[in-house]
């Protein structure tokens, strides 16, 4: 490509009169826009302005109402500092929370036990489980509270000694404790006062391509445990290619790589990345990038007129390459249960010649006969995206493909619910990102300009920096280094940092975990916020040193 557990919903948490006690002080300090409204995006507005108490974001909790009783004790406390930055904190006067031995962590609900248990072995704490009372410095984990119809936000109270962490879902609560762990670890105390807090955009992602450069199962759950802590939510792994083919298949074995997981060890990342709300992604690239299948299979090759074979593509006239291809995609979804699925549909070899009709007569013949005289390789190409897009769907996955897998010369337009995962503009033929956006298309931001590390910097790629994509990239910003309307910002699902492996033996697995520690960073905070941080970019990073 670069060639380049489900829970009941909680119910509604009634909402909470403003009683303002006397004498009591607070303000909320606001780290991003308030709850109830959309981010704006890349307008320049710094995410950390002051906001008081009667500007506090709809759904907040009541400042006079969570905050504990004002004492002189105690200065007005700061707004935590965690990656990515809260989006608003009301201050408090308050000694805050911080671990002691004997504290407890419980939940109000079975079904955030492993929420809880996480949670306290991280902490030093003891799990007491499912409970109703609390203790003095217990860790309370509960459904409810959070934002309306956002079911990753989260409130976290800090007060009496105690924290309560409650959201509309257990990933809310998830966040909530990522946030609690953030500021032990960079500060040894959670500051007194409430967190409200939700991101900004619903996917926030991390690829990894396998399939040219194997990596260790240690490795892929040590980055699941780094993900889960920065608050993403996906996982992508790009698993087949020319290369190789890097997963046990029961379907195909004479397909699969020496060096390859097992499905125990898939079951086993699965599993990690569930208990983190992280979501894999599974994606078997065609019909180009199929080398690996065509390596055990060559009758499927794709040949031109004068019988040259066609690197990496299969024949797509011909019905056998449709039927192994659909025997993995209903093998692999038994393999990763998440709700999603990529079809990749890239960079076809077919329609990279100056006439595909002419080159490969057999593709423009199954073409007229499926689509009419007028039928065009380009037609046949986008109905096999929707062929492989059907078959996704019939076991509930929701399809995605790269946005060069849909061709402007085609008159057969793919499925409207193909999510395009927009990576570049260098393709032939390249179309703008309002292009697929103005036609109602949601689009998810790979931009190879900031979010793609390739290794060994071929062709014109270079490796990302976190602070170029702290300083200069939001989520609107889908191709070079413009952003799209803010008009298109709802349509825009949110953004994955890809890591493609073009010079496999450029980097060690120890060089990429090190290369693509800030720019992860960079990108939560962008995904989370996508204003501009209240922090330098030297203040962010040594907060990334601090929290580890």
């Amino acid at each position: 490509m670069s060639q380049h557990r489900r829970r009941r919903a909680p119910a509604r948490r009634p909402g909470r009169g403003r009683v303002v006690a006397g004498g009591a002080f607070v303000v909320t300090v606001a780290l991003g826009v308030g709850l109830g409204v959309r981010a704006s995006g890349g307008d320049g507005s710094p995410a950390g302005s002051a906001r008081s108490a009667s500007e506090a974001p709809s759904g907040a909790s009541s400042p006079a109402s969570a905050s504990p009783s004002p004492t002189r004790s105690y200065p007005l406390s700061r707004a935590p500092r965690t990656i990515p930055a809260v989006r608003s904190h009301t201050a408090a006067r308050g000694p805050g929370w911080r671990p002691a031995r004997g504290g407890r962590v419980v939940v109000t609900d079975a079904s955030l036990a492993d929420e809880g248990r996480l949670t306290a072995s991280e902490l030093g704490l003891d799990y007491a489980g499912e409970r109703e009372d609390t203790r003095p410095g217990d860790v309370r984990l509960t459904l409810g509270g959070g934002r309306a119809g956002a079911p990753e936000s989260y409130t976290m109270t800090v007060r009496g000694g105690g924290v309560t962490i409650a959201g509309p879902s257990d990933a809310g609560v998830f966040y909530g404790t990522r946030t609690l762990k953030q500021e032990v670890r960079g500060g040894g105390t959670a500051p007194e006062g409430v967190v409200n807090d939700a991101p900004a955009k619903p996917r926030r992602g991390f690829m990894l391509d396998i399939a040219r450069k194997p990596f260790s199962a240690d490795w892929i759950e040590d980055r699941i445990r780094e993900l889960g802590d920065l608050k993403y939510n996906e996982l992508g792994l790009h698993f087949s290619d020319d290369q190789a083919f890097r997963l046990q298949s029961d379907t195909h074995p004479e397909i699969v790589s020496r060096d390859h997981l097992t499905k125990a060890q898939v079951k086993q990342i699965v599993d990690l990345a569930a208990s983190r709300h992280v979501t894999v992604v599974p994606e078997i690239d065609s019909p180009g990038h199929l080398g690996a299948v065509i390596a055990a299979h060559p009758d499927l090759q794709l040949r031109d007129a004068r019988g040259v074979p066609t690197k990496g593509a299969v024949d797509i006239s011909k019905p056998a390459a449709a039927e192994i291809v659909d025997d993995l995609l209903d093998e692999f979804a038994g393999v990763f249960p998440g709700g999603y699925w990529n079809l990749g549909g890239d960079e076809y070899q077919a329609l990279t010649v100056r006439d595909p009709e002419a080159s490969y007569p057999q593709l423009a013949a199954a073409a007229k006969q499926a689509y009419g005289s007028g039928g065009t390789v380009a037609d046949l190409t986008t109905g096999w995206l929707d062929d492989r897009a059907a078959a996704v769907r019939a076991h509930d996955r929701a399809p995605r493909a790269w946005n060069d897998g849909f061709y402007r010369s085609a008159s057969h337009q793919p499925a409207e619910d193909i999510e395009v995962a927009y990576w570049t503009g260098k393709e032939i033929g390249a179309r703008r990102p309002a292009v697929y956006l103005g036609a109602g298309r949601e689009v998810i931001n790979y931009n190879d300009e900031f979010l793609y590390y390739v290794l060994g910097e071929p062709q014109t790629f270079v490796y990302p920096t976190g602070q170029r994509i702290y300083e200069q990239w939001t989520p609107r910003v889908l191709r070079g280094t413009e952003a799209v309307p803010a008009r298109y910002d709802a349509q825009i699902l949110g953004g994955v940092l890809a890591v493609w492996c073009d010079l496999a033996n450029s980097q060690t697995q120890d060089q990429v975990a090190a290369g693509i520690r800030m720019p992860l960073r960079a990108t939560a905070q962008k995904l989370w916020d996508p204003r501009k941080p209240a922090l330098s970019w030297t203040d962010f990073r040594a907060l990334a040193t601090r929290l580890g």
